[in-house]
């Protein structure tokens, strides 16, 4: 069964060409090698505040940063731990210079309860 990885940070908008950049390295070196289904990358269009909680709460995005929210597909919850042991190997030097503040990014592993398609 599928396993997945979900991801939500906030980016600088001047920054968007070097996060796409960064994320198809990532995706090229990474995590298509390692077994890694699908990788999608998706730069926020219409992300409210809330009043309680949101997207942009939860990463203290700044007035010139947008939320990107992502996540990657692997066949199994096995091979995305085998791939993040090796990515964690590497450090985090392998990603390079983030083009974002990586301490405000949540993050996490899930496992499918549902999935439907048209």
């Amino acid at each position: 069964m599928s396993y997945f990885d979900g991801f939500v940070g906030a980016v600088p908008a001047a920054n968007k060409q070097a996060y796409v950049d960064q994320a198809r390295m990532a995706w090229e070196t990474m995590f298509k090698p390692w077994g890694a289904l699908s990788q999608v990358e998706a730069w926020g269009d219409d992300v409210p505040d809330g009043k309680v909680t949101s997207f942009p709460m939860a990463v203290k995005k700044e007035a010139d940063e947008v939320v990107v929210f992502a996540w990657i597909e692997w066949p199994d919850k096995a091979t995305r731990d085998t791939a993040w042991g090796k990515m964690m190997e590497m450090g985090p030097e392998a990603m390079g210079d983030m083009p974002f503040d990586g301490k405000r990014m949540i993050f996490g592993g899930f496992a499918p309860i549902l999935t439907e398609h048209a």
